[in-house]
């Protein structure tokens, strides 16, 4: 059985090992493919993996040999879905392997927006502090956590454990969850609506999946609904953001700082204006990528390929 793997290298740019997925049949792996070598480089094989290189309608028309496509990833909207779907091409993703591992990039991110770790340390190893005439020194305003408010946009295995490290920090906690979850309410911890999340929240941390519903959900109406000095951390999708209007909200001051691991396009363009926007730290999309995330991925890939073959896939999303 053919296994084209269309772009390995974010999986796996050397540190883990292919070994248990090329057990299971003719596999090659390419370490990014241009889009105008997809259908070439798929050819004729039945079992297709992908990350971020995306297998469109058009795609599928001239590569009938696809029977199987595994999203490398828990987001999937990189494969047409509904066409997957017409073509009884199942789709498998990778749920939760890195659930852990972006919430504590969400607690970091929250973290350097209260004391400025890096910047701080930057100005010591420039002098600033062993020419301070205090015995401290610092450059801009330290916040606290505790007693604030931590607005959740999405309540899945992301969110209930960044909750839990906000709970632990004193904070407390509002959920807004189109899903209307359930038994979740408990002390410091209430799902809301959205406009009253906006509204109350010191901090709104965003951990839902993109849609067509939510695209753009965080723009200059919304913005404006949300209290002054509000704090933004995105480690979910970038699309979620209209980057213009919260770069605007940043220079202003309506909006004290963001934490963003995504942008709405990756890598991004120069001109993006989150770039240049006052207090704001952007990562580059690193929150799902420890070493000890991405071998629960494989481990997790391998299995749904293995599923598969046996007749019985898992992890199905269409």
């Amino acid at each position: 059985m053919k296994i084209i793997i269309l772009d390995g290298y974010t999986l796996n740019p050397g540190d883990i090992s292919w070994h248990d997925i090329e057990q299971l049949g003719q596999v090659t792996v390419y370490d990014r493919t241009p889009a105008d070598l997809i259908v070439e480089r798929i050819g004729d094989a039945e079992i297709v993996l992908t990350n971020k290189t995306p297998i469109t309608a058009q795609i599928l028309e001239q590569c009938p040999s696809i029977k199987f496509i595994g999203v490398l990833a828990t987001g999937y909207n990189v494969v047409d879905i509904q066409a997957a779907r017409q073509k009884n091409i199942a789709v498998s993703n990778v749920p939760s392997y890195s659930s852990m591992s972006v919430a504590q990039l969400s607690t970091a991110l929250l973290l350097e927006l209260c004391h400025h770790v890096g910047e701080h340390s930057n100005d010591v190893h420039s002098g600033s502090w062993a020419n301070s005439i205090d015995f401290c020194y610092w450059n801009s305003p330290l916040i606290e956590l505790m007693g604030k408010k931590l607005g959740l946009i999405g309540y899945g295995q992301i969110g209930s454990a960044f909750a839990k490290v906000a709970l632990a920090l004193g904070m407390e906690i509002l959920v807004y969850t189109p899903s209307q979850k359930k038994g979740i309410e408990q002390p410091n911890l209430h799902v809301v609506s959205l406009d009253q999340l906006l509204a109350e929240s010191d901090v709104i941390s965003l951990h839902c999946p993109l849609t067509a519903q939510n695209t753009g959900m965080i723009n200059q109406s919304n913005i404006a609904k949300m209290k002054d000095g509000v704090m933004l951390i995105n480690t979910s999708r970038g699309g979620l953001i209209v980057e213009q209007d919260l770069a605007d909200a940043l220079n202003s001051g309506k909006v004290a700082g963001a934490g963003v691991d995504v942008l709405s396009v990756e890598p991004p363009s120069k001109n993006n204006p989150l770039l240049s926007a006052r207090n704001c730290i952007i990562t580059p999309h690193i929150a799902w990528a420890p070493k000890e995330a991405r071998l629960r991925l494989m481990e997790i890939t391998v299995e749904n390929v293995k599923r598969y073959i046996a007749g019985n896939p898992q992890n199905v999303v269409n």
